[in-house]
């Protein structure tokens, strides 16, 4: 069977674990492939929320297998914490499998981060201070440490080898820190870690392919926060497109099938960088009231505007996108009017596409159309959604030349609506 590739099409947050949640049932495996707990995948179910930041979403599924990929990198004390916190809530967790070629974040790592965040000043990236870049960059480095690396000998040696390197560079920075706690609760959540089977993922995948399993593999991030196709430097560390999939799960290209794109009905942004449809107005306040527009993983304020169909369409050619995914459409009700943006003014010149440099020379262009102000939170049915917003969700379609197959209200599983 192929594999099918979950992702997000703007800067994050757009919903993703929800949807994998919502179709897990179609899938026997659902495999995380890149970045870390910098993400916060929200599903909300029965009246509860859950985050999750390392584990694949489909984690509440009974029958499901979960597979943290080579392509992630693993905190070992954030891992514990969401393994507890299942646990409190006293739901069946399916099986979950780990790849021995993830890398593991270091107390170091972080400490490393935040450092670095903040000799930038007002440069900052806007980063979630959870030790991913560093970690990423050890792994380029050649220097990092896998989870295959656990049960090693030489273990505890090549850690303080590591963490010796870091400390130099935390001098360099003439960084204050108390690392005794931090080391004694990571060396402590290892222990969790190794409850855990620890697997050759790819050779694992491949097999499942064989045998004609059906593979979902998750996305963490967005589009636009890819280290190479995105709003550079103002990225994640790893490539959250569909390529990213075949790397950090060791799947071949023609081995995938449908890519699923994940979007809000408007935009946001977590952090520093450019967005070029944001709000300062009251409409901007109320997307963040309504919508909720708070991180998952960090807890800050998110910054809204209005969807960028420039931006979305870079995206959708980047990944080959084949389906769509609409979320969080019951946020724009009680807006009189919808705004667009369909291409952008650069330097004085009318473009349709997402510029190397997106800076003070470049200004949306937008197209107004019709709002709606009944609330579609209490849908039972698509069908009964008002005009207008069946309006909008067809001008996005014909706009973006692409399929729109989920429709989402609200956060919960029963708020989705398939088409």
């Amino acid at each position: 069977m192929a594999v099918d590739v979950l992702l997000g099409l703007q800067w994050g947050d757009e919903g993703k674990g929800k949807i994998v949640d919502v179709l897990t049932t179609n899938y026997d495996i659902i495999a995380r492939f890149q970045g870390g707990p910098n993400a916060g995948h929200t599903l909300e179910f029965d009246g509860i929320k859950h985050v999750l930041h390392t584990i694949p979403s489909g984690i509440f599924h009974k029958g499901a297998i979960n597979i943290i990929g080579n392509g992630v990198v693993i905190d070992p004390i954030i891992f514990e914490n969401e393994i507890k916190a299942i646990n409190n809530l006293d739901v069946e967790m399916s099986e979950l499998l780990i790849s021995k070629k993830a890398h593991l974040i270091l107390p170091t790592h972080k400490l490393l981060d935040a450092a670095s965040e903040k000799a930038k000043g007002k440069n900052k990236i806007g980063s979630t201070l959870k030790g991913i870049g560093p970690t990423y960059m050890d792994k380029t480095g050649r220097n990092g440490l896998r989870v295959g690396d656990i049960s090693a000998a030489n273990f505890k040696e090549r850690y303080e080898k590591l963490k010796q390197k870091h400390i130099q560079i935390l001098n360099f920075y003439d960084f204050e820190y108390d690392l005794k706690e931090l080391e004694l609760k990571w060396f402590e959540s290892l222990n969790t870690l190794k409850e855990f089977e620890h697997i050759e993922s790819e050779h694992y995948l491949h097999n499942a392919i064989k045998t004609g399993k059906n593979i979902l593999a998750e996305g963490a991030q967005g589009t636009l926060l890819d280290i190479d196709f995105g709003s550079y430097p103002f990225v994640t560390s790893s490539n959250t497109i569909a390529a990213g999939a075949c790397t950090g799960l060791g799947i071949a290209p023609n081995k995938m099938k449908d890519v699923f794109g994940i979007f809000k009905a408007y935009c946001t942004r977590v952090g520093s960088g450019p967005f070029p449809t944001e709000l300062f107005d009251e409409v901007g306040e109320h997307l963040g009231k309504v919508g909720n527009e708070f991180g998952a993983t960090t807890g800050r304020p998110r910054r809204c505007g209005w969807i960028d169909l420039p931006a979305l369409k870079y995206a959708i050619n980047i990944n080959g996108v084949t389906k769509l995914m609409m979320m969080k459409g019951d946020v724009l009700s009680g807006i009189d009017k919808i705004k667009v943006c369909t291409h952008y003014n650069f330097n004085g010149e009318k473009i349709d596409y997402l510029p190397f440099e997106a800076n003070d020379g470049l200004t949306p262009i937008f197209e107004e159309l019709e709002g709606w102000q009944e609330d579609l939170m209490s849908l039972d049915n698509l069908a009964d959604a008002p005009k207008e917003f069946h309006d909008y969700i067809s001008y996005l379609e014909r706009e973006l030349e692409t399929p729109i197959t989920i429709v989402s209200v609200g956060p919960d599983r029963k708020q989705t609506f398939f088409r």
